[in-house]
Parts: structure tokens; sequence; C-alpha cells
């Protein structure tokens, strides 16, 4: 079960497909932090990526060590570190290269108003 308000990490594949699956089928938005022990840019952003999930509880978040779980970092052609996905019922709906916070918040408040705001 997906824990609110925390950074989930994926350490594995099937920690990964575990997480994934809970949301192919959800309008919940899931964001993804590829990211890298040995990256600069990604240590910055990470307490922010971590804040961004407190306040944001009915959003997941997780996180992906491209050196540890490489063939999901392959299978989305991940290249620089940090990327930030968006996913909504399995699906990529928005994607940021690079520690950009606003950029980030912004993604966040976009596509997770949408998920709030649909009626049954």
């Amino acid at each position: 079960m997906a824990m609110e308000g925390v950074v989930i990490d994926c350490h594995s594949v099937n920690a990964w497909e575990e997480q994934f699956q809970q949301h192919i089928d959800s309008e919940k938005l899931l964001v993804v932090d590829f990211t890298a022990s040995w990256c600069g840019p990604c240590r910055v952003i990470a307490p922010v990526f971590a804040e961004y999930a407190k306040k944001k509880p009915h959003v997941t978040f997780l996180k992906v060590d491209v050196d540890e779980v490489k063939s999901i970092a392959q299978n989305y052609s991940v290249e620089a570190m940090p990327t930030f996905m968006f996913f909504k019922k399995g699906e990529i709906v928005d994607k940021i290269v690079g520690a950009q916070k606003d950029d980030l918040r912004a993604c966040i408040v976009k596509h997770a108003e949408v998920a709030t705001t649909v009626s049954a």
C-alpha cells in the first residue's frame, strides 16, 4: 500500500512494478524522480521533492535510483538526472529534466488538481 505524504524509494524492479500497478487504473497522479546518488542537482532537489510529498498527500511520489534499477530508467529513456515523470493511468502526462523546483511544483499542481476536480 502506498504511504501518503512521503517519498517511496523503489530499489528494485519488483518494487517499481508494485507501485506502478497501483496507478494503472487510477486518476491519482504518480510523480517519479529518476535520480542518482552521485548527482549533485539530485541531492539539491531531493528535500524539495520530499516537501512537495508532504504538501500533496493525494499524490504518490516515487524515487528511482537509475544505477540501482537501470532497466526502468532505460524503459523510459532517462538520460539526465534528475528527470521527473508524471503518470496518470499508466501513461506519461508530463516530464521535466533538471532540478527545476518551480517547474516541478507547477507540474505537480497542474496534474494533481485535475484529479481532485474530476467528478465521479
